[in-house]
């Protein structure tokens, strides 16, 4: 055994040296000719361990982005001999693995057509056909979406961190590619050359990311994930949507439910579950009395049940107050003000409310939601109120720090 892991460290040292030498500028040919009993058998987790290992010697993750088409190039050859379990349609891994089918069919057939015709002559038919393909491919940005807010998280939870990180990197670049691809042939002005380069390089790119999902994150994902985790990715897939085609047919899932402890409200440990996620007690109180403003929550009796206890109130509020009746929590001169408020709510009239008022240099915004349930029966009533100053203040954009 201490034979295999010594083996193992050896082998990831020099896969590190494969790509340091690439950085210092030899050639890949060099690279794969000399490595080329390392690369053997090489695995995705070992591509993983190793990029991670360079992270934390201090490589920049822009760096490995860099290097990412160029090491892919590298691995090729070994990668695609790697075995791949068969996947069932429905599975998440199936359906990126068509998706990428449909978008490379796109590239090769509807988009290939459309650059062919816009080359010969670049008329606004030819540029609104081009434009059209774009626009389709563009579906993309759902296909990109799911990898990096559900497949994502869970390898990085399990310390897998550097291939989302540069694998999202290199997504953006794509992204943007496309965005100004779309916005040159709107206020196309004769570039024809350059554009068709653009298309070109775009396009490659992609090319280049089916292969390195396919080939180096799916298995690294089958391989890590357990089948409560995929399950979670298959149930929230729908709220992000996908790509050029639609899943053929429902996962038939092994397990219809996730374990018994994540049916249950409250864990053992006393940790709250939710439908988006699983807070503690202590989170959720900081969490509450941390957001900008505060806020007070009536019950469909008119009764008062939490307000959060922010260090900056804009109202008084004590703990007195729970229990009682929110007409009595209000001055005689506002009560049927409220009354009218929380009757228009529960009549279904009325599903929100704002006032705002000057306090001083603050500027306050007071709201108030009808909170109902999925049947659409009213539960209660959120005050919030937050100081809004900066909000109206704001002009232009801030994208970076």
């Amino acid at each position: 055994m201490s034979d295999l892991i010594n083996n193992r460290e050896h082998r990831q040292e020099l896969l590190k040296e494969v790509i340091k030498e690439l950085h210092e500028g030899k050639s890949v040919q060099e690279v794969k000719d000399k490595f080329a009993s390392v690369i053997e058998g090489t695995s995705p987790v070992e591509i993983s361990q190793m990029e991670v290992a360079l992270v934390k010697e201090g490589l920049p993750i822009e760096e490995i982005q860099y290097l990412c088409d160029v090491h892919a190039e590298v691995f090729k050859g070994t990668l695609e001999e790697i075995h791949h379990p068969d996947q069932v349609p429905g599975h998440p891994v199936f359906t990126f693995k068509k998706e990428n089918e449909a978008i490379t069919k796109l590239i090769d057939e509807d988009l290939k057509a459309h650059l062919d015709l816009f080359i010969k002559d670049d008329s606004k038919q030819n540029i609104i056909r081009l434009i059209g393909s774009i626009n389709l491919l563009w579906d993309i940005d759902k296909h990109y979406s799911r990898k990096e807010n559900l497949v994502f998280p869970y390898l990085e939870k399990y310390g897998v961190t550097a291939p989302p990180k540069v694998m999202w990197g290199v997504d953006d670049e794509v992204r943007a590619k496309l965005k100004d691809i779309k916005l040159s042939l709107k206020n196309y002005t004769g570039n024809k050359a350059k554009l068709a380069e653009d298309i070109n390089k775009a396009t490659h790119q992609i090319k280049e990311m089916i292969f390195k999902e396919e080939s180096i994150l799916f298995p690294m994902a089958l391989e890590t994930l357990t089948e409560d985790e995929w399950i979670s990715i298959y149930h929230d897939s729908d709220e992000i949507g996908f790509a050029i085609i639609s899943p053929e047919k429902e996962w038939k899932l092994k397990r219809v439910d996730l374990v018994k402890e994540e049916k249950e409200s409250i864990s053992k440990d006393g940790a709250i579950r939710f439908e988006t996620g699983i807070l503690t007690h202590k989170e959720l109180n900081l969490l509450l009395n941390n957001i900008p403003g505060d806020f007070t929550f009536v019950d469909k009796d008119n009764i008062v049940k939490y307000f959060s206890n922010s260090k900056d109130r804009f109202f008084a509020r004590t703990k007195a107050i729970i229990g009682r009746t929110v007409e009595n929590c209000h001055p005689p001169a506002s009560v049927h003000v409220v009354e009218s408020i929380v009757n228009d709510f529960k009549s279904g009239k009325k599903d929100k409310e704002s006032f705002w008022i000057s306090m001083g240099d603050k500027f306050v915004l007071i709201q108030y939601f009808a909170i109902r349930d999925e049947n659409g029966d009213y539960i209660g009533t959120l005050e919030f109120s937050q100081d809004v100053s900066e909000i109206r203040s704001l002009e232009g954009e801030k994208r970076l720090l």
